[in-house]
């Protein structure tokens, strides 16, 4: 069975500008990191379709961009691998204090709240003068997920609707607003806004229902994609092209495929 030392070693062996893969030797911070948000997401596609062979696949992909970043740092002394695990494992610790000291945590909430007022310390520890609820919010994030985190911050002071009924209301008002904006003949930029805000009052709305915008958006591609292939076998079985098909006919055929998969 290898070990973690072994995947260092091979990564190390690629890296070697005497005999390495020259695609690997030619790789920066910048280039591999478009990479490990793909393999993040692969490895959660993964676990939404319960395939554990495939998991665990993902999972060594995932690893290996651990790897090949500390590597890139250890060749620019930066650090090393040994110092990335040495800084989860002290993280880990500290921000438990519930199970390795003596503090106690009654449920979840409890936890996640001890976990963000750590986090605070930590950042006014290093210097961060940024005493807003919002600070600390990677600007890195994919969008839906930076609304989701600048929502669940601002609901922690109280600025949060108390229920899914006015956020349902609001979604409704920030549709409305687009709606009169393409009456208007509005431009790219005032449906930017008014879109955008659309959208995140849709996040706001996955957040009181308790559902992960990204699973639910990832369900609605796999279905869209299920039925959009089916409507394309139905018009090659009729002998012709979905591409050609007049519009109303392919609204049948979505039906079609809609029905079939509800009675399947």
């Amino acid at each position: 069975m290898r070990s973690i030392d072994d995947l260092l070693t091979i990564m190390a062996r690629l890296r070697d500008p005497d005999g390495g893969c020259p695609w690997d030797l030619e790789q920066d911070f910048d280039t591999i990191a478009p990479y490990t948000i793909e393999e993040a997401y692969e490895v959660a596609d993964a676990i939404d379709r319960r395939d554990f062979a495939d998991l665990r696949g993902e999972l060594g992909d995932l690893l290996l961009q651990v790897v090949f970043h500390a590597r890139m740092a250890e060749e620019a002394r930066h650090f090393a691998f040994a110092d990335v695990v040495e800084a989860i494992c002290a993280k880990m610790v500290t921000r438990h204090p519930h199970v390795f000291a003596d503090a106690a945590a009654d449920d979840a909430q409890a936890v996640a709240a001890s976990w963000e007022a750590i986090k605070r310390r930590e950042r006014a520890a290093d210097g961060d003068t940024d005493t807003s609820a919002l600070a600390g919010i990677a600007r890195g994030l994919p969008e839906w997920q930076r609304a989701a985190k600048l929502q669940k911050r601002a609901a922690s002071t109280g600025f949060d609707w108390p229920g899914p009924e006015p956020v349902l209301d609001k979604l409704q008002e920030e549709l409305d607003e687009v709606r009169a904006e393409f009456a208007a003949g509005a431009g790219r930029e005032r449906l930017t806004d008014e879109i955008g805000d659309l959208l995140f009052v849709c996040v706001n709305l996955a957040r009181h229902a308790r559902v992960d915008v990204s699973t639910a958006l990832r369900h609605a591609n796999a279905k869209f994609e299920r039925r959009f292939r089916r409507m394309e076998a139905l018009a090659a079985e009729a002998g012709s092209a979905l591409a050609g098909t007049p519009l109303d006919a392919q609204e049948r055929l979505w039906d079609r495929a809609k029905a079939e998969e509800r009675a399947g």
